[in-house]
């Protein structure tokens, strides 16, 4: 569910997720799945990104510091 944008919702980062959900849907049919794709690919590397830091770090990078991007 990376692609659509779940994870940011979850997070409370609404414009995030907006904006990979548009980007999924919207973008993916005008560009043939290329941005869909990309979008997905954004989403891998964040949950890869979310699993692998420690539930402290993971704390006071995405709650505490509020960093919307990787």
């Amino acid at each position: 569910m990376g692609g659509f944008g779940i994870h940011k919702f979850i997070l409370g980062y609404t414009k995030e997720g907006i904006i990979l959900l548009v980007a999924t849907l919207i973008l993916g049919i005008l560009t043939c799945g290329l941005a869909g794709w990309v979008a997905w690919v954004i989403g891998l590397i964040e949950g890869i990104i979310y699993l692998t830091k420690s539930d402290e770090e993971f704390y006071n990078t995405y709650q505490v510091g509020r960093k919307p991007w990787f």
